[in-house]
């Protein structure tokens, strides 16, 4: 741990970091703007000065290592119904048709009523839309998380894209989603109408779902003016039951939909501190760099100080710690055994996608990477504050990081709500995709160590304008560089950490591209 009287410098670098980072003249760290190429300039100029290398074993392309991102869009939105000689069309009001793929069209199918029960056979499915109710998506959800009480996994306002997802896989040619429980059409349309992102490799499946609200489907179904809503009303209860069995409600449906597509060309920056036995392994520093830009149809910056130009001046600093201890004058990286990759990623915001590319076409082979700690969206606590871990139970380090916060004279965070804030994160930050391809990652910080504190930001601060570095607790981001540094030091000791790449067994996967 550096010196108290080194402290005060510390904080010092980082508050300039975190103003300079999220500063007007930088935009908001948007992918492929000129809020990039100051970013990835401000910093590689940083590693480079501080003696770091080039980690991407790229000749042609030092530092930055390319990334593609494909965004696509949604534009047009149809559907018609067709029941007897009746036929409804379907109005922005009503209804909301999406595509996975650029266009999609699913013409004259029948359209099928699936229950609570147990999830249709092909046969059923074959041919055929499936109609689904929210409420008993959401109900059924609810039962099952009261066996879970301890599972950390997704919430439940995520399972009704689950659902869709079976019945697609399962055989439908699309599926239809009555709004009767907590979601309205506004609430899908605000989600679901954003760009989604990918990267050029990964296969995108061309599929289609619709949504309808309750008032629509009232009519869809035959119900008056009269008696509105019997009609749903009648067929929600009859498919409520446990014998219920998938049924044709004597409706066919064409659904269509539509998505722009664009390519964005953007950049991880990736540095690297030798270390002295190289085939020992390495340790994984990683921050995502990028940001929203302009946020607001007005063109209102979104600076992203907190999330996460305080963590790049995290592992900056950390990074600067390694390479020149304090009360040490050998040089530049002394003292460490394996090499140290630095990593500041793209795309964060986006899907992960920036720690996908690197992932898949890593400098290094994955293997060799025995821990990697993420840092996003430090600087909300004071310091002193207890430590956390984000991915707690999922890999081998655990016991080792317990074991270097005591020898800081620093305590563990503990007890449910901590657990419970800490864990709602795996899947919402960089670390989550190097589990899914077995490398041992976390995040350890003290902001996930105080429940209240990392509320408040996220229901306020977070992904708005307003997340600014006049309000960042510098002195408890010096304390993450402090763990960080000494987390980093110990794992690259091949004397205390002989090393051990494997994950443990990690929650089921969201498919993104069906997350509402």
């Amino acid at each position: 741990m550096p010196p108290r009287n080194a402290i005060p410098t510390i904080e010092a670098s980082l508050r300039a970091q975190v103003e300079t980072l999220a500063s007007p003249a930088f935009g908001g760290r948007r992918p492929g703007t000129e809020g990039e190429t100051r970013t990835l300039r401000y910093l590689a100029k940083q590693w480079f000065d501080m003696g770091m290398e080039s980690g991407t074993n790229l000749p042609a392309s030092p530092w930055f290592a390319p990334v593609e991102l494909v965004t696509r869009e949604p534009v047009m939105s149809r559907a018609l119904f067709v029941r007897g000689h009746h036929r409804l069309v379907g109005d922005s009001k009503g209804v909301l048709v999406l595509t996975t793929g650029i266009r999609n069209l699913v013409e004259n199918a029948p359209v099928v009523v699936v229950g609570r029960g147990e999830m249709p056979s092909r046969t059923d499915l074959a041919g055929r839309i499936a109609m689904v109710f929210d409420s008993m998506i959401e109900a059924k959800a609810r039962e099952k998380d009261k066996g879970r009480a301890g599972d950390r996994a997704k919430p439940v306002v995520a399972s009704a894209p689950d659902a869709a997802g079976r019945l697609l896989d399962a055989g439908a040619m699309a599926v239809i989603t009555v709004l009767d429980g907590s979601r309205r059409l506004d609430d899908v349309a605000a989600n679901r109408l954003k760009a989604g992102n990918s990267l050029p490799g990964e296969h995108l499946e061309n599929e289609i779902e619709a949504f309808v609200t309750p008032e629509f489907a009232d009519r869809l179904l035959g119900g008056s003016a009269a008696q509105p809503g019997a009609a749903l009303d009648a067929l929600r209860k009859e498919a409520g039951q446990p014998d219920f069995v998938p049924r044709p409600i004597g409706v066919t449906a064409t659904l269509e939909a539509t998505s722009k597509e664009t390519r964005i060309r953007t950049h991880n920056l990736i540095g690297r501190i030798p270390g002295r036995n190289p085939q020992a392994g390495a340790v994984l520093l990683v921050a995502h760099w990028d940001h929203f830009g302009a946020c607001r149809p007005d063109g209102t910056i979104c600076p992203g100080a907190v999330d996460n130009a305080s963590g790049l001046a995290v592992i900056t600093e950390a990074a600067r710690q390694i390479l020149h201890p304090a009360g040490r004058g050998d040089g530049p990286g002394s003292g460490l055994d394996r090499d140290v990759y630095v990593l500041a990623t793209t795309g964060e915001e986006m899907g992960l996608l920036g720690a996908l590319a690197f992932a898949e076409n890593p400098p290094l082979p994955l293997e060799r990477i025995v821990a990697a700690f993420n840092v996003d969206s430090t600087g909300l606590v004071p310091a002193g504050g207890p430590v956390a871990i984000v991915g707690k139970g999922l890999t081998p380090l655990d016991d080792d990081v317990e074991k270097v916060v005591s020898q800081m004279r620093r305590r563990m965070a503990d007890g449910a709500a901590v657990d419970a804030a800490a864990g709602a994160y795996v899947r919402r930050q960089d670390s989550w995709v190097f589990l899914q391809h077995d490398v041992p990652a976390i995040m350890v910080s003290t902001s996930y160590g105080d429940p209240a504190r990392l509320q408040a930001f996220m229901g306020s601060a977070y992904h708005t304008p307003t997340d600014t570095p006049d309000a960042v607790n510098y002195a408890g981001m010096a304390d993450d560089v402090a763990i960080t540094t000494e987390l980093v030091r110990h794992f690259a000791d091949t004397r205390v950490y002989p090393g051990s790449a494997t994950t443990r067994s990690l929650p089921a996967q969201t498919n993104t591209l069906r997350t509402p």
